[in-house]
């Protein structure tokens, strides 16, 4: 074991994306996750591009570092088997409506009678105080509920959502930052706790960082919103072959772009004046930027703005990325042997810690691959594992029917 996290055993009960996301960040930071599935699996085993039933694309980017019991919660022999699991874990995780774990005797005040110090993450679609709290929630809910729905379709005929699972995703890495705030507690108080991660107070907050505008003030002298953003101003730049994203932030240089295009005039304009005055003209200013920029090609462009220290990069494509020449330098894709799957590609984690590496030390897991060797360490003989496989309490991986 490697990483931040080495020692720390998570009892990962989550499936689809917000919660299996969060507990890979863990299981890339060292932790020793155990992805405790139904005996049909997680349902995101089957969204994406499969080779085989139940190895998608989706499954695989989310569920690395970790070992997989498929167990029968319903059943009085599988409960008990995930009470003894408990009792050696340091954070249990779920994404369950609280009335239903409840329901199955694992809410937290049942939980922290077998493990007092756990620490137990929630992960609720809405906060447990409010009159949505046993209400289902799944992304394209969450977006249209926080604004990112109204907001992403300013200026379209209907309203749309991001075509990314940006609400799960965006929930899980605040769900990884509160287990990892909960953990750093119960270390020098010895004390778990129960934790919630709501996703629409989580994206709601989201949102408005940048977009409380005119709701901060009492009374509010404007509407909610960041003008700047919402002017429509900062779209890509047409090229002679394409566009780029180019982004003069400072006077200085606006005023560089300008003089490069040729446009000294404009470099005065655009420049002279502080940045709240830029913001108010920035309509004007990127409709003055498209037309210059549309006279040489993207690369001519990408080399000008280097010279100039203008952030500046040509639009890529989701299957341009393996290709792009920073991500290829730092080695972001890696490629692995899965035990089902073949060769595969994968993004290694992102983060770098010097003295505590994160790594890929476990593919994405088959459905209840580690199913006996999990039972075995906790404490459970072969002629018992293997009643349980006969009675349907568990499952093991290659086992049907």
């Amino acid at each position: 074991m490697s990483g931040p996290l080495a020692g720390v055993k998570v009892l990962d009960l989550t499936s689809v994306v917000l919660g299996p996301l969060a507990t890979q960040i863990l299981g890339d930071y060292g932790a020793d996750v155990i992805k405790v599935e139904t005996l049909e699996g997680d349902l995101m085993r089957s969204n994406g591009v499969s080779l085989h039933a139940g190895m998608s694309s989706v499954f695989l980017a989310i569920n690395r570092n970790k070992r997989s019991i498929a167990l029968d919660l319903k059943n009085a022999d599988g409960k008990a088997v995930l009470g003894r699991l408990i009792g050696g874990a340091d954070v249990l995780v779920h994404n369950m409506r609280v009335s239903a774990i409840e329901k199955l005797g694992f809410g937290y005040g049942e939980v922290s009678k077998l493990k007092p110090d756990i620490v137990y993450c929630a992960a609720t679609g809405f906060g447990e105080g409010g009159p949505d709290a046993d209400k289902p929630a799944f992304d394209d809910v969450i977006q249209a509920a926080c604004g990112l729905a109204s907001l992403a379709s300013e200026g379209r005929d209907s309203p749309g959502y991001v075509p990314s699972l940006i609400a799960d995703k965006t929930t899980g890495m605040a769900l990884v930052n509160a287990v990892l705030a909960a953990l750093f507690h119960r270390e020098r108080s010895g004390e778990g706790q129960y934790v919630e991660v709501p996703m629409l107070e989580t994206m709601a907050a989201f949102m408005l960082a940048e977009h409380l505008g005119g709701l901060t003030f009492e009374p509010a002298p404007a509407k909610a919103g960041y003008a700047r953003l919402l002017s429509g101003g900062r779209k890509p730049a047409p090229t002679l072959d394409g566009h780029i994203a180019l982004l003069p932030y400072t006077a200085d240089h606006w005023r560089a772009f300008f003089k490069a295009a040729g446009r000294e005039d404009l470099a005065e304009k655009y420049g002279a004046g502080d940045r709240q005055s830029r913001n108010a003209l920035i309509v004007e200013m990127y409709r003055d930027m498209a037309e210059a920029t549309g006279k040489r090609t993207t690369a001519e462009w990408v080399r000008l703005c280097a010279e100039l220290d203008i952030p500046a990069t040509p639009i890529y494509t989701l299957d341009d990325l393996p290709e792009h020449p920073h991500l290829k330098a730092v080695g972001l894709f890696e490629r692995g042997e899965h035990p089902s799957e073949g060769p595969i590609r994968y993004v290694k984690p992102s983060t770098r810690f010097s003295a505590t590496p994160a790594d890929v030390r476990l593919p994405a897991p088959l459905l209840g691959q580690h199913t006996g060797e999990i039972l075995s360490e906790a404490g459970y003989s072969t002629a018992e594992i293997a009643k349980f496989a006969a009675g349907r309490v568990v499952l093991s991986a290659g086992a049907r029917g």
